[in-house]
């Protein structure tokens, strides 16, 4: 039963930066300027490996012959753990950084917990990991900062950038019966411990931007559960079409 949990457990951690990594690849030739470009790209490569390392060890832990290649490309919607946050539309510029700096907010609070966990393995993923999102975390706080302070229309774009995804801010500390059982063995990250934490942060970069706050509690949720908006579709017909298409096919 602990396999399991622990199983489901990497999936959640593995598709959040898979999916994630996806979209900030979307902007690989397309980036307003070669430094952002390069940038997002390799903030995007840094996520891959990171899913790369769960989808590896949840691979171990399933021992049914799959492969973290397995996990990634030969899945269905429905199977995919990450949260709704992850799988929105990049639109532009502004709503691809809004979309990362939440999630950097939460992710590094995360890390900076999950390096504590009694599972060997994955205390040394999170303490690897960790120290990409450091960097993560101040590369999307600056530039938050720098869109919110800026100009009128800088301004605009990134407050309806945050009107919008809002209401994916909550699932990032909800918690699931897998988060759960994984926080009473020791081995997850208790969610409610690291809520404030996150929220604090988010507030505190969001007022240094001059940005309004959401006044709406409203969360939309259960992409943990598999239940998923209509873009991770799109998302995994580009991301696994390769695979698909040329089953077993070898470098």
């Amino acid at each position: 039963m602990e396999n399991k949990y622990l199983f489901n457990y990497l999936l959640q951690l593995g598709d959040n930066s898979l999916i994630l990594g996806h979209r900030l690849s979307e902007w690989c030739g397309h980036g307003p300027i070669l430094e952002v470009d390069m940038a997002l790209t390799n903030i995007a490569l840094d996520l891959f490996g990171q899913a790369r390392n769960y989808f590896q060890y949840a691979a171990q832990v399933e021992n049914k012959g799959r492969t973290e290649d397995d996990l990634a490309m030969l899945r269905d919607v429905r199977e995919f753990k990450n949260v709704l946050l992850v799988e929105q539309p990049n639109e532009d510029f502004a709503y691809t950084i809004l979309r990362q700096f939440f999630f950097d907010a939460f992710h590094f609070s995360f890390l900076q917990e999950l390096q504590h966990s009694n599972d060997e393995q994955l205390s040394a993923i999170a303490q690897k990991s960790l120290k990409e999102v450091t960097y993560h975390l101040k590369y999307s706080s600056d530039w938050v900062i720098r869109l919110g302070d800026g100009t009128e229309i800088s301004h605009e774009k990134i407050q309806n950038a945050v009107n919008d995804l809002w209401m994916y801010m909550g699932e990032l500390c909800e918690e699931n019966e897998t988060d759960k059982e994984m926080t009473s063995l020791g081995i997850g990250v208790d969610l409610n411990d690291i809520q404030g934490t996150v929220t604090q942060k988010i507030k505190e970069i969001l007022q240094e931007a001059t940005l309004n706050i959401p006044e709406s509690t409203w969360n939309q949720s259960g992409g943990k559960n598999g239940k998923h908006t209509e873009h991770l579709g799109f998302i995994l017909s580009e991301l696994q079409w390769m695979q698909r298409t040329y089953p077993n096919m070898k470098w």
